[in-house]
C-alpha cells in the first residue's frame, strides 16, 4: 500500500480477520472512535473505544506493531481517525466501510451496556 493511502475493508472482512484468532499476537485491534454513548448503545465485543473527540490527544497509547482496524458508525470518523493514525507512523490500518451499521445489517455479533462492568466476552 502506497504512503498516507488508508485502505479500506467492508464489514465481511473485518469479521474475517477479528475471527482469525484474537490470541494471536499479530491480530488486529477493533478501534471503535465513536462517543460513549453509542458505544455503550451497541458495539462489536472486544472493540476499544476511544472517540474521534479526544482521538488526537489518545491514540498514541495504540500499537504500532499490531493491525488496526477503525470503526464509526458508517465510516466517516473512522476514515478522519485512520488518516491521523497514518500520518502519525502507523502503518497497518483499515477504514471499516460502513461502520457499526453494516455490521449490525450482516447480523455480525454485537453487544451493548456499560463497557464498564466488564463482560469477558469483550477480552480481544
Amino acid at each position: 500500500m502506497a504512503e498516507g493511502v488508508i485502505a479500506t475493508v467492508d464489514v465481511a472482512e473485518a469479521a474475517r480477520r477479528l475471527d482469525a484468532g484474537p490470541a494471536r499476537p499479530d491480530a488486529p485491534l477493533l478501534v471503535d472512535v465513536r462517543e460513549p454513548n453509542e458505544f455503550a448503545e451497541v458495539r462489536v465485543p472486544g472493540a476499544r473505544l476511544m472517540p474521534l473527540s479526544g482521538f488526537a490527544e489518545s491514540y498514541s497509547g495504540l500499537p504500532k506493531d499490531r493491525p488496526l482496524l477503525v470503526m464509526c458508525a458508517a465510516g466517516k470518523r473512522s476514515l478522519v481517525a485512520s488518516e491521523l493514525l497514518v500520518r502519525n507512523g502507523y502503518r497497518d490500518v483499515s477504514n471499516v466501510d460502513g461502520g457499526i451499521i453494516a455490521w449490525q445489517l450482516e447480523g455480525y455479533p454485537t453487544t451493548s451496556g456499560d463497557p464498564s462492568i466488564g463482560d469477558p466476552r469483550e477480552e480481544r
